[in-house]
């Protein structure tokens, strides 16, 4: 470069700067897009027009400021914007260098330009797969485990409708024609309300099941292996409440085997009056409450919210290396 033209490399050098922290400011705040924009087009008109003064070569000049900036605008705007800006950027690069390099510049130009915007589409294109694939992808699991979930579930409450049932067909069997007919027509309504679901508002309106006896079904099926300790737990509780405590015994040994890092624990069902108190603890790692996420459901929406829809309450204990207690209590109201 001559010695005379080095003011001139520092003002395009501080044009370069410039052009650079407004492309950052821009992508940081998302900020003045058209900034960007037009920092790009004076970079190129002021090269194009210094070249000569620089003392390169003007047509190596020319190509590499005019197709980078080209090639750019193709993944940053729109056809509506891009080829205004290439076609002006070109008409301008030409009228300095001369026509000469028509036959060269303009070819290239096109096909570097064509390229750069069918990568682009191609690219996005594929995002936009990628996308609706994980959508789907995300969809298939939400709804599969949807379908365990239910599951579950059914298998729990048709459990507590067999044991429920049962205990109809027991008392006609074994009272045969002494039964009272009005009594037995008593429990044949209230079964029927647990069938259609219309036994759920009031807990006083449910068909009695044996808790231990329905307890024993989550028992049988967990991977935990549970000592089971009763304490005068006989008499039987309502169907719904009776379902409160089985699902929320389930969801408590799910915590142990997931997270307490521990192949065992303790049950133990007690009867104090009307109260029934159920506990599930086990001497596994622990954790804190305090540091639970809202988001994490599972005590909360599992154990807690699901007893006092109950009419009961339910209380999880806990700290790191101490293991976990979870007390679920029905007043018996």
């Amino acid at each position: 470069m001559p010695e005379q033209a080095l003011p001139l490399g520092y003002a395009l050098f501080g044009l370069m700067l410039a052009g650079a922290a407004v492309d950052c400011w821009t992508g940081l705040t998302g900020r003045a897009p058209v900034l960007p924009l037009g920092c790009a087009l004076l970079r190129v008109v002021a090269v194009c027009a210094g070249q000569d003064a620089l003392g390169g070569a003007t047509s190596l000049w020319a190509l590499n400021v005019l197709t980078t900036t080209a090639i750019t605008l193709q993944w940053e705007w729109s056809p509506v914007v891009a080829v205004p800006c290439v076609v002006g950027l070109l008409a301008f690069d030409l009228t300095v260098i001369g026509s000469e390099a028509i036959d060269t510049l303009v070819p290239r130009l096109v096909f570097e330009c064509f390229l750069a915007r069918l990568g682009f589409i191609l690219l996005r294109r594929s995002g936009r797969r990628v996308d609706q694939l994980r959508r789907r992808s995300s969809a298939l699991a939400r709804a599969e485990a949807l379908a365990v979930a239910r599951h579950r579930q059914e298998r729990e409450y048709l459990a507590l409708l067999h044991n429920t049932a049962a205990s109809t067909f027991l008392m006609v069997a074994v009272r045969g024609q002494d039964a009272d007919p009005d009594e037995v027509a008593a429990y044949a309504r209230r079964d029927l309300a647990i069938l259609t679901g219309t036994a759920g508002e009031s807990a006083a309106q449910d068909s009695p099941v044996d808790l231990p006896v329905s307890l024993r079904t989550v028992l049988s099926r967990s991977r935990v292996d549970v000592h089971v300790r009763t304490e005068e737990a006989g008499g039987p509780v309502p169907a719904s409440v009776a379902l409160a405590f089985v699902r929320a015994v389930h969801e408590a040994l799910v915590n142990v085997r997931r997270h307490a890092r521990t192949d065992s624990a303790s049950l133990s069902v007690r009867r104090d009056g009307k109260r029934v108190v159920v506990v599930v603890s086990d001497d596994g790692v622990g954790f804190d409450p305090a540091g639970v996420l809202p988001s994490r459901r599972g005590i909360r929406g599992s154990i807690i919210e699901r007893m006092a829809a109950a009419g009961g309450c339910a209380t999880v204990r806990s700290r790191p290396g101490a293991g976990t207690c979870a007390r679920l209590e029905w007043p018996g109201d």
